[in-house]
Order: structure tokens, then sequence, then C-alpha cells
């Protein structure tokens, strides 16, 4: 990606005129949320003409206003967090509310309606069956992978989180045999190396299952499995709502697999936890 706006400012600040830097200054200071204003709003707010305005967006490297807007918009596709909709949380009392709500509505109904329920039993199966199952994720990814992990792993044993804190992932993939799953969350703002374990996970004889935003498509010919998780909301911060029900999905879909397994599986798990005294119990 061109360097973002941010960056664009950054490099050439000292060479503005003292005008384009109020306006630039302007932006960085408001920078989650300055595709909401118009240049008029820009020039009225920063004291300085429409003209000085267009000028220097154009020294930026846009060829107009419409061009900052649509950057501002690939930001936000890339998941920078950004404010495109300066009303988005205002309205009548609850009004917020209903507008996420139809929101994560949307999302779910265009993840479920994304899903081929052939492949999504095939994988199903295989997550069942692997000799192991191998879970990674990094940035906002791995809170998601931590969680289906630990989903998993009450549903069977064998279920690894990849890396270790602090530690590498050359140890975890390895070892992989043909009988092993990976499932790797991809979320957008992915770390540089994410091409390349990609391409490691390729060469292995595992199974691959990529979760991601629509912006990890290009990785899908690369994956057994790739299922696409909508991240839209009202605002600046991405949802992980859906990418949440869709692990419920899979795990559920996992312990069905061998029922009656899984529920002496969690029984156990559960016996042990009171030998440990690991939960606090509530009174009923």
């Amino acid at each position: 990606m061109t360097p973002h706006i941010g960056q664009r400012i950054a490099a050439r600040y000292d060479s503005l005129s003292a005008q384009e830097q109020r306006v630039a200054s302007f932006v960085l200071d408001h920078f989650d949320d300055f595709a909401v204003y118009s240049a008029a709003d820009l020039a009225r707010l920063t004291g300085v003409s429409k003209a000085t305005v267009s000028r220097l967006f154009k020294r930026l490297g846009f060829a107009n206003y419409r061009d900052v807007k649509d950057h501002a918009r690939q930001l936000r596709n890339l998941g920078v967090p950004m404010v495109t909709d300066a009303n988005a949380m205002q309205g009548e009392a609850g009004a917020p509310f209903q507008r996420h709500q139809q929101r994560e509505q949307e999302n779910l109904q265009r993840l479920l309606g994304s899903l081929s329920a052939d492949a999504f039993a095939q994988l199903v199966e295989r997550l069942a069956k692997a000799r192991s199952v191998v879970v990674a994720g990094f940035r906002n990814s791995f809170p998601l992978a931590l969680h289906c992990r630990q989903q998993l792993i009450q549903a069977r044993a064998g279920v690894h989180l990849a890396p270790q804190p602090n530690q590498s992932l050359a140890e975890e993939l390895v070892g992989l045999e043909a009988d092993d799953v990976v499932i790797l969350f991809g979320f957008r703002r992915r770390p540089a190396p994410f091409g390349d374990l990609v391409n490691a996970l390729e060469r292995s004889p595992a199974r691959t299952v990529l979760i991601g935003d629509p912006t990890a498509v290009g990785f899908s010919e690369q994956v057994d499995w790739y299922l696409e998780v909508p991240l839209e909301s009202l605002s600046a911060f991405d949802s992980y709502a859906s990418a949440m029900s869709l692990i419920c999905l899979l795990s559920n879909g996992v312990l069905h697999q061998n029922l009656a397994h899984g529920r002496k599986r969690i029984a156990a798990i559960n016996d042990l936890y009171d030998d440990l005294g690991e939960l606090a119990t509530s009174s009923l």
C-alpha cells in the first residue's frame, strides 16, 4: 500500500507553508474522523482558504478532495479506525442500538449465506478426526484464536495455540503431518510476515483453514478452506461478533461429531476443575 495521508504529512511537514501546516496538523489531530469533514469544513475550522486546503492535498499527492475521501475509505477497509459518519452514534434514545443491531444481523446473514453446507460439514469432520489442531492468530486475530482453541479443546484433545507468548512459529509448524489441521485467523491489519506463513502452510502436508475478512481473499487459493467474515460496524472500530459466532458454530459442530466422547471429556474437565479448585462456585 502507498503511504497513507498521515505518513505523507509527516514526510513533507517541514516543507509546507504555515497555513498548510495548520491544515495538516488538524488532519493529524483528527486522523480517525477527518473523512467526515468537507474541504470547506477544513478551511473554516483551520482559518485558511479553500485554495490552501486544495493546494495542501495536491502537494500530498491527491488530485482533488474526492481522492482524499476515497483514500480515507481505503484506510477504513484496511482496518485503520476512521470515522466516516460523524452522526453514526447520534439520534433519538436507542437509535444507535437499533442501527448496531441491524448491522450485526447483516454481518451474520452475510457470513452464513456465504458458507457451503457441504464444505462446512467436511471441515467439521476433518477438525474432529485430525491428529492435532493448531490455531494461530496475530494482533486483533489473537483473541479469536485463543477463544477458538479454548472451545475446541473441550470437545477434543490435541488443540494447540501457536505461537506461545514471545515464542516463534517454526517449532510449531515443522512437525505438521497430513492428518493435522491449522486454523489461521487473518483479519485485516495483519503483520507483514503473514504471507510467508501462508506460503509455509501451503507447502506443509497439513490442511489449512483461513478465517478472515474480505481483505484476506488473496490468500484463499492457498488454503483448503476459506471462511470470510464481514467486520462492518457503525463507525471506526470493527465488530468481531460474527467471527465469534462462527467459532461457536465450528466448535459445536466438532462436539457433535462424537457427542458421547465430547460429553465424557467435558464431564472429566469439570471434575478436574473441582479437584483443582480452579473455578468459583456460585450459589443457586
